[in-house]
């Protein structure tokens, strides 16, 4: 997605980061160009909205649910694999076997 007008932060950045931003869990220097770039563009503000829309409504309907600890932590080392540049497995290889 762009809207074709050039921009200081390019619209696939903004797109591609776009969760961290949601979930603030990028630095402020960051935040601030992707705030800049939502008030200049109205094609990535939409898109913003439409996820930050989506996640309320995941919390909202899901949030109550406690995640069993060894899910999570194959759901983080699967998201630190992805952001480091790994190549991530098609199976899990951190499962156990299953027991005949």
């Amino acid at each position: 997605m762009s809207c074709g007008e050039p921009h200081e932060t390019d619209c696939s950045e903004v797109l591609d980061h776009l969760y961290e931003f949601l979930d603030s869990e990028m630095p402020d220097v960051d935040r601030t160009k992707f705030q800049q770039h939502f008030k200049e563009c109205s094609p990535c503000l939409e898109k913003y909205g439409l996820e930050q829309a989506v996640k309320k409504l995941v919390k909202r309907c899901c949030g109550h649910d406690d995640v069993p600890t060894d899910l999570r932590a194959k759901v983080m080392g699967r998201i630190e694999l992805i952001r480091s540049g790994q190549t991530v497995p098609e199976h899990d290889v951190t499962a156990t076997p299953q027991e005949s």
